[in-house]
């Protein structure tokens, strides 16, 4: 799967493009008003590249998720193709939960004014209880290399960020 993110004029909002292993093609609105974040689904795309979550939004698309935010662009849907997705996003809903939540903890890591490991302690302290655990050994678990896995895509994001700031918007 391919996918590039574009940005509109003024740098307030964006879009993805998503070309599928499959052949369909499939443009993503971007709802938040990304200013001088990362767009949000930019934002899940590196964080999870980076801890591993090969069953989190984006591993969801390439198997077959479409939301109602991507407008179908080119190629063949397979059969069945939203029957497929729905059942995707049903079977996937504690993956997708929790791939959202770290994507909030590395955001709220990323934010740090420095890199502390008292601070990504902290944060994570709060925010990992709530994710859910992860169902045939599918993901990457998080145990004593955690702070380090954390901080490394606290860092990615911040880099991609910085080249997000510098990205030519579409005319």
């Amino acid at each position: 799967m391919r996918v590039s993110f574009r940005r509109f004029p003024g740098h307030s909002s964006a879009y993805s493009v998503i070309e599928r292993d499959d052949g369909v093609v499939y443009r993503m609105k971007e709802f938040t008003r990304a200013g001088n974040r990362l767009p949000h689904d930019l934002r899940h795309f590196v964080v999870e590249r980076e801890l591993g979550i090969a069953d989190g939004i984006w591993g969801g698309i390439a198997a077959g998720m479409v939301y109602t935010s991507m407008d179908h662009v080119q190629g063949r849907r397979p059969p069945h193709a939203a029957e497929r997705s729905g059942e995707l996003q049903r079977a996937r809903r504690q993956q997708l939960m929790r791939a959202e939540l770290l994507a909030n903890l590395v955001e709220a890591i990323a934010m740090l004014d420095a890199l502390s490991g008292h601070d990504i302690r902290r944060l994570s302290r709060t925010k990992l209880p709530a994710v859910p655990p992860v169902a045939h050994g599918v993901g990457r678990r998080f145990g004593g290399d955690a702070l380090c896995t954390f901080s490394q895509a606290a860092s990615a994001e911040t880099r991609k960020l910085s080249g997000w700031r510098r990205t030519r918007p579409v005319r």
